[in-house]
């Protein structure tokens, strides 16, 4: 799932009403409560202050509230649009300040999707890499030898001594064969010490 790595605002008018959507990264509720209790804070005045959101690695967490208008008219197609673009960690705070025309049901969730998908025109979107850190210490032909050889590795140090000391990551895929890929290379597999998994933000 994508993920997003600022904090974004859009603003669109619907019949004289105002729509003010923000659109935040979090990781956990705690920061969800944080962000909300500012933006009520912020727009006291505001007719609604309506959300939705995801959280989680597949998703896995998911709210949305209509904030007093009618249900199912607000939050939940804000979230629709979440899910559809595939993006997690995200909540989305759409604020309306009304106009004085009424939307009706239809109306209402065109809007709330509408001001959420004008917003997400604006980021930038990552995606996830899950890889594995490694160090590894090989010949100077040798470190020639994965330049040109192992592409999937991806150097991030390198200490120049009487050998090559390098710092590395790769796919979690393409690690499981490391050993046997440097040993067919000519290689010794045998100093190759695993620092752990991880994973990187990729922009798309």
């Amino acid at each position: 799932m994508l993920r997003i790595n600022d904090t974004y605002e859009n603003t669109i008018i619907i019949n004289k009403s105002e729509f003010i959507t923000h659109l935040y990264r979090v990781n956990n509720l705690a920061e969800v409560d944080e962000i909300l209790s500012s933006v009520r804070k912020k727009y006291y005045d505001a007719t609604h202050n309506c959300y939705a959101y995801i959280i989680g690695d597949k998703g896995e967490i998911q709210k949305a509230s209509d904030d007093g208008e009618p249900q199912k008219t607000a939050g939940a197609p804000m979230l629709d649009v979440l899910k559809k673009k595939n993006i997690t960690n995200i909540l989305a705070i759409t604020t309306r300040y009304f106009g004085g025309i009424l939307l009706g049901a239809g109306g209402l969730v065109r809007a709330y999707s509408d001001s959420v998908s004008e917003a997400l025109k604006n980021v930038i979107l990552y995606d996830i890499s899950y890889v594995n850190n490694f160090k590894l210490t090989v010949t100077y032909q040798g470190y020639n030898t994965i330049l040109s050889n192992l592409s999937y590795i991806n150097i991030t140090e390198t200490s120049f001594t009487d050998e090559v000391i390098i710092t590395a990551y790769c796919l979690i895929d393409k690690y499981k064969n490391i050993k046997d890929d440097l040993y067919k290379n000519k290689i010794n597999p045998e100093s190759l010490i695993d620092l752990g998994q991880s994973y990187l933000e990729v922009r798309i």
